[in-house]
């Protein structure tokens, strides 16, 4: 009877030591989570986070859509999310299960892609633009010509960030075209431009921080949180917002449909909606997020930061994206795949 007695207990503690594990399975762009947030989250809810990178909206969609994940939130950009939705990757959210909701900022409730917040709420947002060493450019920053058409002197020493859509519609806009664009000779003129500048770049990657803070670069086409970080290491580095149009973006936090922490993801979209933790997002990355009252939170630095707000005299050029047809984001695929060979 004791020994009985003995392997009843165990069996008890055993069963309630994996009841009190709690896990929370998070997929998110790289080096876009603060550690100190999820130190903070770990800390008051007793949940253990595991995050895995990805380093495109085209991969995560390719992963999530493969099935056998065992991911539970991901991370889309604004014109991505109504493919998640139509895909019946991600499912509506429970609002009753997020008292934090009143939080998000009134221009970021019912936005296009994702009307009344049915299915996201913010992670952060920005803009995509160009970044240069004003140490050996001293010319205009502002416009995209930089990467498509690049001066003498910075030919060979640039950087591109490989993300399809938003290269090609600042191509598209460099030429006049507009978000989404099928029109065969706009695309036309984008391939051949693109093309011809490529052999005046140095790379194509996500490291443009790294690169411009070391100065192995001196030019990219890149995202203004980079840009920032950068510039903090390397005061010449300015951001330009392109005449000719430059991208605006926001990354909002999505449930997926098979999630199984179900649980453990509603604390965690709570949590982030709380202005103190999603300051600690933005500190972090360098970006600005969708959360009211956030600001006074945030580092210093980020109050004033030209890469955070946008100067007055740039705002008319910036184009938030729209979701293209398939049709056309075959098109533009097509000239990915020229221009990646």
């Amino acid at each position: 009877m004791p020994r009985l007695l003995a392997t009843a207990a165990l069996l008890a503690l055993a069963t309630g030591a994996a009841a009190q594990s709690r896990q929370l399975q998070l997929y998110n762009w790289g080096d876009y989570t603060s550690p100190e947030l999820i130190a903070k989250f770990e800390a008051e809810t007793g949940i253990d986070v595991t995050i895995t990178d990805y380093d495109s909206n085209d991969t995560a969609l390719a992963k999530v859509r493969a099935g056998g994940h065992g991911f539970d939130l991901v991370v889309p950009s604004a014109n991505y999310v109504p493919i998640w939705v139509e895909l019946g990757l991600i499912q509506p959210l429970d609002h009753s299960r997020l008292p934090n909701l009143g939080n998000i900022a009134d221009e970021w409730v019912d936005v296009a892609w994702d009307p009344g917040r049915a299915h996201t709420i913010p992670w952060q947002w920005g803009t995509t633009g160009i970044a240069v060493n004003t140490s050996v450019y001293d010319g205009d920053i502002n416009t995209s010509d930089i990467v498509f058409d690049p001066p003498e002197e910075l030919r060979g020493r640039i950087n591109v960030v490989p993300e399809m859509t938003d290269v090609i519609s600042l191509a598209i806009l460099n030429v006049g075209g507009e978000p989404c664009t099928g029109d065969r000779e706009i695309l036309r003129q984008v391939r051949d431009m693109l093309l011809a500048a490529k052999p005046h770049w140095l790379s194509m990657d996500y490291d443009s921080e790294a690169k411009l803070s070391a100065n192995d670069i001196m030019a990219a086409l890149t995202w203004n949180g980079p840009a920032m970080r950068a510039r903090l290491n390397n005061p010449p580095v300015r951001y330009g917002y392109p005449v000719e149009g430059y991208v605006v973006w926001m990354d909002s936090v999505a449930l997926l449909s098979d999630a199984r922490n179900v649980d453990e993801a509603y604390e965690f979209l709570n949590f982030i909606m709380e202005p103190e933790n999603a300051a600690l997002i933005s500190n972090y990355a360098r970006y600005a997020n969708g959360i009211e009252g956030s600001e006074e939170f945030m580092d210093e630095v980020m109050r004033d930061a030209p890469e955070i707000v946008v100067p007055a005299e740039h705002l008319p050029n910036g184009v938030f994206l729209p979701t293209c047809p398939a049709e056309v984001t075959d098109l533009y695929s097509q000239i990915w795949t020229q221009l990646l060979r």
